[in-house]
């Protein structure tokens, strides 16, 4: 299975793997899936850590470098994602949120995530 985790799950395997569920770390840690980032998950650490969000506190290069170190696969932000996140309907007000289904849809990967307002877009969706 070809995984893109969100924000939120990159930084739980990052540095809170004990909010993981036990079918996120099972799926996370098959070797026969292949595990995604998007750049667009770094830009919102990014904006976020700035604003002074905890949640986020993370050092931007020492994750990126980890998550390669750990065979993940960058996703970058594509003419062909805009495209997608424009036929998206308006459900998810988060702009974040909305790439990355955008991204999810057009690489024709599962999305996995925590938050469920997600699974109201017609994308594959592993809600952990």
């Amino acid at each position: 299975m070809k995984l893109l985790l969100d924000t939120h799950v990159l930084l739980w395997v990052a540095g809170a793997p004990h909010k993981l569920s036990q079918t996120a770390q099972n799926l996370i840690e098959d070797p026969q899936n292949q595990l995604y980032f998007s750049a667009a998950s770094l830009w919102e650490i990014s904006i976020k850590n700035k604003l002074g969000r905890t949640d986020f506190k993370v050092d931007l290069p020492i994750l990126r470098r980890n998550l390669f170190d750990a065979g993940f696969e960058e996703i970058a932000i594509t003419s062909a994602h805009t495209l997608a996140l424009d036929a998206l309907p308006n459900l998810h007000k988060d702009p974040f949120d909305r790439i990355l289904i955008a991204q999810a849809n057009a690489e024709g990967v599962t999305l996995m995530t925590a938050d469920s307002a997600m699974m109201e877009y017609q994308v594959a969706v592993v809600l952990v």
